[in-house]
C-alpha cells in the first residue's frame, strides 16, 4: 500500500483506535473485538509490553493497517517498521523518525499543539500532525483555529476524543481522530465485556 493509499484509508476510517493496555494479551483482545466490529486500522503504542512482537503477530492479517504509537526514537521505529507497522506516531516532534519512515515508505505522524509546533512537525517530515492532548487545549475549537492557518495539513486530534464528539472534530477540520477511551477500555477488556467494546465501535462507525 502506498502512502497516498494509506492516507486515503485513514481519512475514510475517520477513527483510529489507540491501543494502550498493560498487557499484550489485552491489546490483542481489543484488536480482535474491534476488528469483528468492522475496524481495520490500529495504533499500537510502545507502552504495551513487547509491542513490536504484537505488531509482527497481528500484521499477518493483511486486512489490517497497523501503526506504532508513542515511538521514542529512530531505533524503535525501525524495529516496528520491520515488524509490519505502516505508520509511526509520536506525541512530540522528533526529526530522527523521518529517515526510517522514508526508507520504509511509511507514514509519519508528529505531535504538536501550537502553530509554531505544527510548522516544526511539518519541517521534520510529518505527513500528519497529531494534536495531543486535543481536549485539554480547546477540543474541536482548537482544531478549527489551526485549520484556518494550515488549510492543507492533515490533523489527527487525540486525547479526550469520544464517540460523542468525533463528528465535531471532523467538522472542525480533522482528517481523522485517534481514540482510546471507550474503544479500548481495559477494565471492560479484562472483564470479557466484548459487547461494550463493540457497542462503542458501532457508535462511531
Amino acid at each position: 500500500m502506498t502512502k497516498a493509499e494509506m492516507m486515503q484509508a485513514l481519512r475514510a476510517a475517520r477513527v483510529v483506535p489507540v491501543v494502550r493496555t498493560s498487557t499484550a494479551a489485552h491489546a490483542a483482545t481489543a484488536v480482535r473485538w474491534l476488528r469483528e466490529a468492522g475496524l481495520r486500522i490500529f495504533e499500537l503504542t510502545m507502552t504495551i509490553p513487547d509491542a513490536p512482537a504484537l505488531i509482527r503477530e497481528l500484521s499477518a492479517d493483511k486486512d489490517l493497517l497497523l501503526g506504532a504509537g508513542t515511538v521514542p526514537d529512530a531505533a524503535t521505529a525501525e524495529i516496528c517498521l520491520a515488524a509490519g507497522a505502516r505508520f509511526i506516531v509520536a506525541p512530540w516532534t522528533d526529526p530522527a523518525l523521518a529517515a526510517p519512515c522514508r526508507a520504509a515508505g511509511a507514514l509519519l505522524m508528529h505531535g504538536a499543539l501550537t502553530p509554531t509546533e505544527v510548522r516544526a512537525a511539518l519541517a521534520a517530515g510529518a505527513d500528519v500532525v497529531k494534536i495531543f492532548p486535543a481536549s485539554s487545549v480547546g477540543g474541536p475549537g482548537h482544531i478549527k483555529a489551526l485549520r484556518s492557518v494550515f488549510p492543507g495539513v492533515d490533523f489527527c486530534p487525540t486525547g479526550g476524543v469520544e464517540p460523542g464528539n468525533v463528528a465535531a472534530y471532523l467538522a472542525a477540520g480533522a482528517s481523522f481522530v485517534g481514540m482510546g477511551g471507550a474503544l479500548v477500555d481495559e477494565k471492560r477488556i479484562a472483564a470479557g465485556d466484548r459487547e461494550a467494546i463493540q457497542a462503542a465501535a458501532r457508535a462511531i462507525l
